[in-house]
Order: structure tokens, then C-alpha cells, then sequence
């Protein structure tokens, strides 16, 4: 892996990829640490929770909300704008014709989803700041300090889908699912101290620690698996003669991967899951129910559970079409032994595809619960760096070292992928 990094760097193309990548994720971070005017944020992170949701958004902001910096409300608006317009593509037909008229619909379409930020991101940062003012956080409770600390969480959302945008035009990897990778990687420390620290004061027993890490090692292995894991289906091309030549004639294969949707329901799941806790800070006749939102609760991981099952469903049918793939065989002639090109070729994709799709999904509920389920076994109350974790930073990892083995491939080089 180190032969093929170097390798990666004598390529001046995507040495220049690697360097604006890591140059705009030290940017990212050290905007994590500028602190938002008019907060007092000393014991903030405390006194919201690492139990709530808080502590979960805190995760993926890089531990920027309980600093309650510029970055604090991190790239969620984003994310929920994005789930929103991907769920009207279904519903209105001039936003799915957008979305199948290529390059310039998909701009548009993006276009839209910087609006809905902006207006979501309003709403997340007047929501968060109504409950950092029950804890007195604000230094000077007023209209003109609403403003200023609304817009300026506002601005940081925006700068950071800019941020994340840029990074995936001009660097390596998907720049969002970059940013909040490298939120959760800045939070190991700590959370390393953190179990430390409790292991040192007798509340977590070695045993414990050591029995949560082999289980973690074991998880990661499971994420590499599943998402590495595919169900190949066999693809025959007839043969053609064209002048004096044959053509076709060879088999292949059509690669369906167990988790065609990788990392994405797990984050789509996580933002929409905050958009109760925001809007219940408007009522405070409501707020009484936001323990019910907490990630302890059962009420909490039966709807993770039930979200991260759609969005793995409904991402897997935006990014596979199988009457798609079944017209583009048909035209190359090519054929699934068995089975007649076009409607019946599809039927079966379709039909091989949710049923590997529904593993997937399942594994995908079932690492995100597993914090729960560790912190209830093993006590590890403060340790909220698990399944969904796990997840994000493993998915991430394999995409971006995929891409730079594409890369690589072209050159001729030996990559990363053995």
C-alpha cells in the first residue's frame, strides 16, 4: 500500500488531486475550531449530552457542536436537502426529467439543493440555538444575537458544501462524505482518553475495553465484507460476423454488489432522525419528548433501523435502473443464459437485486444499533464512537482508495486492490 501511495504520487495529475484534498480537509478542520460570536461554549458539550442526538451530531461535526464553532451545525442541512430533492425526483415529474437530462439537469438539481440548505440550515441553527439558550450559553440574549449567531452557522454549512463540492470536482473521493470521515477520525483521541480515563477510575473493567475492541475488529471485517461482497450474474454475447470478421461470442459478468448503496442510508438515516429534535425546539410543550429521540432509546433505533432499510431500498433504485441495464445488453446482444432479453432480463436483476439488497440492509441496521447494544453490555456510557462510525469511515475509505486504484490502473501501476 505505501508502494502504490508513492506510485500515486509521481503522478503529478493526481498528486495535485491527493495535496488540494488534504489541503481542504486542514481548512475544514481548522474552521472547526473557530468559535461562532456571542456563545459561551465552555462545558457546552457536557451539559448537551454525548447520550442525545447531540452527541451524535457532535460526532460527525468533529466535536465542532460542543465547541459550538462555525462548522457546529456540520454538513446535515446538506444532507437532508439532498435526501428531500432525491425523494421529489419519485413524486414530481419535472424534477425527474431534470434528473434524465445529464449534466446540466444534475446542475440544476443541485442548484435547488444549495436553496433547500440554506433554508434548512436556518432552521437547524435557530433550533440549536434555542437550546444552548436554556443552558445560558448566549452571552447577550437578544434579536440582534439571534442574528448574528443564526447566519453565521448558516454561513459555515455553505462554506462547508462548497468545501465538499470542490473536493469532489477537483480532489479525490466524495468531498461530504470526506468531511464527516475526517470529523469522526479527529474524535478518536479523545475518545481513546476517554475510555482510558474510565478504565483508570475502576467504572470500565479491562476486560470489558478488550472484549469491545476484538468485537470492533470483527465489525470492520464484517463492513469490508459486505461491502465488498457481489453476486455476479453471467452475461453471454452472441456471436457477429461483420465483413470478414467474428465478433462477440465471449462471457462476462454483471457485478451486483450485496450493498449497492454503501454508506449513504446510514447518513440520510442520521440527518433525517435530527429533524424531530429541531423542530420540537420551537414547542417547548414538545421538548418534554426529546428523550425519546435520544440513541439509548428504543423508540430511537427502531426508526434508525426502519430508515436505514428504506434509503438502502430507495438509493439502490435511484443508482440501479435493471430495464436500463437490460436495453443496453439487448442493444450490445448480449443475454443472462435462460432468460429472453429486455422485460423478463430485468425482472430477474430486479428480483436478484432486492433480495441481496434486503442483506445488505439488514447488516447496514444492524452495525448502526450496535453501539447500543455494546454500551448497554459493556458500560461504556461516554463512548459513543460505534457501528455507524464504523460504517461511515470504512465505506469512505474503500470508495476514495478505489478511485485512486482507477487512477493507478490507468498507468499501469499496481494499486491498492490486490
Amino acid at each position: 500500500m505505501l508502494g502504490a501511495l508513492r506510485n500515486a504520487l509521481k503522478i503529478s495529475d493526481l498528486r495535485s488531486k491527493i495535496l488540494f484534498t488534504a489541503a481542504m480537509l486542514v481548512v475544514y478542520r481548522i474552521g472547526s475550531f473557530v468559535p461562532t460570536p456571542g456563545v459561551n461554549a465552555t462545558d457546552l458539550a457536557n451539559q448537551l449530552g454525548q447520550g442525545s442526538i447531540f452527541g451524535l451530531l457532535d460526532l460527525f461535526a468533529g466535536g465542532a457542536l460542543g465547541r459550538f464553532t462555525i462548522f457546529a451545525l456540520g454538513v446535515n442541512p446538506y444532507i437532508t436537502s439532498s435526501i428531500i430533492f432525491q425523494l421529489l425526483q419519485v413524486v414530481i415529474p419535472r424534477l425527474e426529467e431534470l434528473a434524465k437530462e445529464g449534466v446540466e439537469g444534475r446542475k440544476k438539481i443541485a442548484q435547488y439543493t444549495r436553496y433547500g440548505t440554506v433554508v434548512l440550515g436556518i432552521i437547524q441553527a435557530f433550533g440549536t440555538l434555542l437550546v444552548i439558550q436554556r443552558y445560558g450559553a448566549v452571552t447577550n440574549p437578544g434579536i440582534g444575537s439571534t442574528i448574528l449567531i443564526v447566519s453565521t452557522l448558516t454561513a459555515g454549512t455553505m462554506f462547508l458544501m462548497w468545501l465538499g463540492e470542490m473536493i469532489t470536482e477537483r480532489g479525490i473521493g466524495n468531498g461530504v462524505s470526506l468531511i464527516i470521515f475526517f470529523g469522526i477520525v479527529a474524535r478518536l483521541p479523545s475518545t481513546v482518553r476517554s475510555i482510558a480515563q474510565s478504565v483508570g477510575a475502576g467504572g470500565v473493567g479491562p476486560f470489558a475495553v478488550l472484549a469491545f475492541l476484538v468485537i470492533a475488529v470483527i465489525t470492520i471485517a464484517g463492513v469490508v465484507l459486505i461491502q465488498e461482497a457481489q453476486r455476479r450474474v453471467p452475461v453471454q454475447y452472441a456471436k457477429r460476423v461483420i465483413g470478414r470478421k467474428m465478433y462477440g461470442g465471449q462471457s462476462t459478468h454483471i457485478p451486483l454488489r450485496v450493498n449497492q448503496a454503501g454508506v449513504i442510508p446510514v447518513i440520510f438515516a442520521s440527518s433525517v432522525l435530527v429533524f424531530p429534535v429541531t423542530i420540537m425546539q420551537f414547542v417547548p410543550a414538545w421538548s418534554k419528548y426529546m428523550d425519546l429521540f435520544s440513541p439509548s432509546s428504543v423508540l430511537y433505533n427502531v426508526i434508525y433501523v426502519l430508515l436505514i432499510i428504506f434509503f438502502t431500498y430507495f438509493y439502490t433504485a435511484i443508482t440501479f435502473n435493471p430495464m436500463q441495464v437490460a436495453d443496453n445488453l439487448k442493444k450490445q446482444s448480449g443475454f443472462v443464459p435462460g432468460l429472453r432479453p429486455g422485460r423478463p432480463t430485468a425482472n430477474y436483476l430486479e428480483r436478484v437485486l432486492s433480495r441481496i439488497t434486503l442483506v445488505g440492509a439488514i447488516f447496514l441496521a444492524f452495525i448502526a444499533v450496535l453501539p447500543t447494544i455494546l454500551t448497554s453490555t459493556f458500560g461504556l456510557g461516554a463512548f459513543y464512537f460505534g457501528g455507524t462510525s464504523l460504517l461511515i469511515m470504512v465505506g469512505v475509505a474503500l470508495d476514495t482508495m478505489r478511485q485512486i486504484e482507477t487512477h493507478l490502473l490507468m498507468r499501469h501501476y499496481e494499486g491498492f486492490i490486490k
